[in-house]
């Protein structure tokens, strides 16, 4: 049994913050898109930011973020990672990546088989896949809405690049999640709420036990 790499996102508030990594949360996620409850500024990121330091990897989450919002962001709040969770082609990862120097992460939406291929074009260009539910018809939010998928669907899934699950996780399903996908790495928000955008500093530990204790592989 390996321990799973367990990133906690969308976290607003140095409580909550502190709750992840002092439960062991590898990484740790600040959200960048206005429609977001969990949306943090740039002055409250940097600061949350330098609070995580050196004790879990940083990620800025951002949804079609144009260059100045991405300067900003890589100059300022310093994360390890950006997390792209919008509509980003394969070209415009490339140029962020030269632009920035910062490590990526695509996110793409599942909701069947088919849907694994399109992280094809991102092989090579980004540092780390996110497959993520694809949102509910109508949804404001490109993820963070507590939908799952079938989760088998990424089974024994090879593309040459670290891949991490999301979507529809939370403390009581993580084992579920773990087991099914078999993938190492996962990423929950909204699991770990006790209303929308607000988070719980009891699920988040309880996540991050069960994630451990659960493990992944024989």
């Amino acid at each position: 049994m390996t321990q799973p790499l367990v990133k906690i996102c969308g976290l607003s508030t140095p409580d909550t913050l502190d709750a992840a990594l002092e439960a062991g949360a590898a990484m740790v996620g600040l959200v960048f898109f206005p429609k977001s409850p969990r949306n943090v500024s740039i002055e409250e990121a940097t600061s949350l930011a330098e609070r995580a330091r050196g004790k879990a990897e940083i990620v800025a989450l951002v949804v079609d973020a144009d260059d100045d919002l991405i300067d900003r962001i890589a100059e300022e709040v310093k994360p390890d990672w950006l997390q792209l969770h919008g509509k980003e082609t394969p070209e415009r990862c490339a140029r962020i990546k030269m632009r920035t120097g910062l490590k990526l992460m695509k996110a793409l939406g599942v909701s069947q088989s088919s849907d694994i291929d399109a992280a094809l074009p991102y092989i090579g260009l980004v540092d780390r896949i996110l497959f993520d539910a694809k949102p509910p018809k109508g949804a404001e939010l490109p993820g963070g809405n507590g939908v799952a998928y079938d989760w088998s669907l990424l089974k024994e899934l090879d593309l040459g690049v670290p891949v991490m699950l999301s979507g529809g996780l939370a403390p009581d399903t993580i084992a579920e999640a773990l087991a099914l996908s078999g993938i190492s790495a996962v990423d929950v928000s909204s699991g770990v709420e006790r209303e929308r955008g607000v988070k719980d500093e009891k699920l988040i530990r309880a996540f991050i036990a069960n994630a451990r204790r659960a493990g992944v592989g024989e």
